[in-house]
């Protein structure tokens, strides 16, 4: 009798802080529970053992910043099933997207010695930008339990739950009262995608949009709102230019008022 075919899974690193993959680390029981039903065939923070693909599922952290990434990326989707990307540097860019908006020429002659040895691109990029991928798994850094739900649903052959709505709809279900209205606090709350619990509004601090753009969203409403309130341009531009700085939405808002 043929055994059953275990579904190989491989973690793929770029640039990034490794935050995600240790985020899969946390599942800690689950991940035991998991670890029945697939191999884990490549995950540099869990081990240097690897086992060649071709691979069912790929997890993909990091953002493309040098033409090496923009090799090895294409190769990773060539032999792999599922190519699904995790936390905001895969999603948007990451935190080092913000040189996207500066000419990285001036940052490398001053940070490094010998800026001749290194080779970089001019923007960081998400994975999306240079590969199809199946599914985009926003956060920085991502909820454990978005990710065991979308490892289960890719197991079960089903469409992940994972939702689609802003952190407001997580602050309504804790019953934390709006800090925005409430108290006047800048918050991008309403233009985030949900997956922190709405954590930073019930400690009376603003949304730092780490889960990035939710669906649809009226990012340039919410400017509208924040400068009748006496938020400043310069200070718009600042808020939308976080983790996920490169995301669409968030990016042509800054670039609207920084003109």
């Amino acid at each position: 009798m043929p055994k059953p075919h275990v579904p190989k899974l491989a973690v793929w690193k770029f640039a990034s802080c490794d935050g995600c993959q240790l985020s899969l680390l946390d599942c800690e029981d689950e991940l035991l529970a998991i670890a029945g039903q697939i191999e884990i065939a490549n995950f540099p923070e869990a081990s240097s053992a690897i086992v060649k693909g071709p691979y069912d599922l790929s997890l993909v952290e990091g953002s493309i910043t040098t033409p090496h990434d923009e090799e090895r990326i294409h190769k990773i989707r060539k032999m792999s099933k599922y190519v699904i990307t995790i936390g905001a540097c895969a999603t948007a860019g990451g935190i080092q997207a913000l040189r996207n908006f500066k000419d990285v020429n001036e940052f490398i002659s001053l940070v490094y010695a010998r800026p001749h040895y290194i080779s970089t691109l001019s923007k960081s990029t998400a994975i999306a930008d240079h590969i199809e991928v199946d599914f985009e798994l926003r956060g920085c850094p991502i909820n454990k339990s978005q990710l065991l739900e979308l490892i289960s649903a890719f197991l079960h052959n089903r469409k992940p739950n994972i939702p689609n709505y802003s952190v407001c709809a997580e602050c309504k279900r804790r019953g934390t009262i709006c800090i925005m209205v409430s108290k006047g606090v800048t918050c991008m709350g309403p233009v985030t995608h949900a997956g922190c619990n709405a954590l930073c509004p019930s400690y009376n601090r603003g949304c730092y949009s780490c889960f990035g753009p939710k669906e649809t969203p009226n990012a340039a409403s919410l400017s509208r709102w924040l400068l009748e309130q006496g938020v400043e341009k310069e200070e718009l531009v600042r808020i939308f230019r976080g983790f996920n700085a490169n995301a669409e939405p968030f990016r042509k808002e800054s670039e609207y008022y920084e003109k």
